[in-house]
């Protein structure tokens, strides 16, 4: 038996659906609104809910993203009179179990129930994962990044991931590969951002002896090397129009011509790509094809910055804390809770990758078994390096040893900060004459802009 809530503001439907539900055994609680609904689920327990789409002040799909908010584990089957396509896929993308059009046949809608009911039951019967292939969280948002994960991923659809930088989406497009009915092919990972526009070409698709100068003998491109398995395109957005326009049709012909070659070479590549970037942004300034774009978002997935999770924060100190110290061979396993408060407290604009950077670094900077807040270096504390440190200005502040501490990495990402808001300020914000002052391409100085959080 279960207990099941029915929402449907006509109340010929909830009476037909209390009746049919009780007689096969089930508990039933019927309401008219969707706000009498949370307001019962706020107090009883429930097994699964059972909604109308169309309804006033409240609809169905507004319903959803509230129980999913605060019920997650709660199924919810949503059924309509006026199916359309739109419905179906905002339901199933809110994380609805099923969507069921009327006039629905009894025994689908007796066997759609049970099945939600059941998986409910299985999903609370399994512990909460601290992490899933190497990513660590165990967040409700990580939660989510993790079942999406294991739908998607024995799929061939194309995945797009969007976020910030430092959120991992490489470890996410690594996850879906490995999970996936292909896992023991290539998975081969490139950076759009991080190629010259002249070579990206042949980087993509190869090329053939004496295509250009330099091409001393044939050269397979990434669509080769990952044919069979998943080629992971980070950086999407920064392809210029000419490759979104040769990528458009690697994905729909599944057929690459190598620079430089006149035959046609077949291929079967899964497309993981990532970005930044507000893609639908790209497309309303001209920058980005839209039939692109639908070609590589068949499943978006959204990773959340770390300040939205913070959840994480104190699982994954401690993974970073075992990492570095046994790199390091320190003995260093613990955090003091002031230490920690700092780190709940910071805003993290570089994510995942800074809270790992702090972490090394405290780590590396820490001669007792615990890290205290000195060792921690925020871009924001209250101290005269982070005051430094927020203007650009870190290395006039620090004596030599201290710029030994802090590392050849650390310093050269600190100069290349400073250089570039000082362009900025020369040029009075004009990004390209900005580009030009460093002698720098456009497109690489505004990567460094994204890369920095540079306003």
């Amino acid at each position: 038996m279960y207990s099941i809530v029915v929402v449907d503001d006509e109340r010929g439907m909830r009476d037909f659906l209390s009746i049919l539900l009780k007689k096969e055994g089930h508990q039933v609680a019927a309401f008219a609104s969707g706000q009498d609904a949370l307001d019962y689920l706020a107090d009883h327990v429930c097994d699964l809910v059972l909604s109308d789409i169309r309804m006033p002040n409240m609809s169905g799909l507004e319903l959803l993203e509230q129980i999913k908010a605060r019920h997650p584990s709660i199924p919810v089957v949503l059924i309509t009179a006026f199916a359309s396509p739109d419905d179906a896929v905002r339901a199933m993308r809110g994380g609805a179990f099923d969507y069921i059009s009327k006039p629905f046949n009894v025994d689908e809608i007796k066997s759609v129930l049970a099945a939600a009911a059941s998986q409910k039951n299985q999903t609370a019967a399994q512990p909460t994962e601290d992490s899933f292939c190497g990513i660590i969280g165990q967040s409700r948002e990580m939660q989510k990044i993790f079942d999406m994960i294991r739908r998607v991923a024995p799929t061939p659809a194309n995945v797009l991931i969007y976020g910030e930088s430092g959120t991992g989406k490489e470890l996410i497009a690594g996850a879906i590969h490995k999970n996936s009915q292909v896992a023991d092919k290539p998975f081969v990972p490139i950076t759009c951002s991080a190629i010259p526009d002249e070579l990206m070409e042949s980087e993509l698709f190869g090329h053939v002896k004496g295509a250009f100068t330099g091409a001393v003998a044939d050269k397979a491109g990434l669509f080769q090397e990952a044919d069979g398995g998943t080629a992971f395109l980070d950086e999407i957005g920064e392809l210029t129009p000419l490759i979104q326009t040769k990528l458009l049709r690697v994905l729909q012909e599944r057929e690459i011509k190598p620079v430089g070659g006149t035959k046609i070479k077949r291929i079967n590549v899964r497309i993981v790509a990532a970005t930044n970037k507000n893609l639908e942004d790209e497309i309303s300034a001209g920058r980005f094809r839209e039939d692109l774009f639908y070609r590589l978002a068949v499943v978006p997935l959204r990773m959340p910055p770390l300040r939205e999770r913070k959840g994480d924060i104190p699982i994954l100190v401690k993974h970073f804390l075992k990492k570095y110290s046994n790199l390091m061979g320190k003995d260093i396993h613990e955090i003091s809770s002031y230490a920690m408060q700092v780190l709940m407290d910071y805003h993290f604009p570089g994510n995942v990758r800074e809270l790992e950077n702090i972490i090394e670094r405290g780590v590396a900077l820490e001669n007792s078994a615990i890290i205290l807040p000195e060792s921690l270096t925020l871009s924001n504390r209250a101290s005269g390096r982070a005051g430094a440190e927020a203007t650009g200005d870190t290395l006039a502040t620090l004596s030599e040893d201290e710029l030994l501490d802090l590392g050849l990495e650390q310093c050269i990402i600190d100069l290349e900060k400073k250089l570039i808001r000082f362009a900025l300020k020369k040029t009075g914000g004009a990004k390209m004459q900005a580009a030009d002052l460093l002698k720098m391409s456009f497109r690489s100085f505004r990567y460094k802009l994204g890369k920095y959080g540079i306003e």
